[in-house]
């Protein structure tokens, strides 16, 4: 075991490390799934930044920010992290909030704008199933059948 990043050695291609609640992960298809999806919500808010910026200036250095979280968690979650999933929730979920903000009642220095754009559709679409991956990964149901909430 390496003692600086607490990393076990490879068996049968899986890569063990210790985490915080010292639960393994393996970096099968649900991790793939979620690396890219975050990625795509990060660079749809890359490609709308210039825009963004010139309607309103705090909302381009958002965006960029959503950009950088995007690519930091896409880190985390390739190495078995489940900071990196969190920081994903996150960037995913707060984006989610501020389309559906920006759509309703609005930003500040923003009207409301337009429903369904078509890059705004697929953020909606890949942000709610990062969350939903992020949510089936780890509000589970403990042996028995009763989860934690009940």
């Amino acid at each position: 075991m390496d003692r600086f990043t607490k990393e076990r050695p490879i068996r049968n291609g899986v890569r063990e490390m210790i985490t915080l609640v010292k639960r393994r992960f393996s970096p099968g298809k649900l991790a793939w799934t979620g690396i890219s999806s975050i990625i795509v919500v990060g660079l749809i808010h890359l490609i709308e930044a210039p825009e963004e910026w010139e309607e309103t200036t705090y909302l381009g250095p958002l965006f960029l920010a959503n950009f950088v979280g995007a690519l930091l968690a896409t880190i985390g979650i390739y190495r078995n992290y489940r900071w990196g999933w969190s920081l994903g929730a996150l960037v995913a979920g707060g984006a989610f909030l501020g389309y559906v903000l920006s759509r309703t009642i609005g930003l500040p220095g923003m009207p409301v704008e337009v429903w369904l754009e078509p890059l705004g559709a697929l953020s909606l679409f890949v942000e709610a199933l990062f969350v939903g991956l992020y949510l089936t990964l780890f509000i589970r149901p403990k042996e028995g059948g009763k989860n934690s909430l009940s």
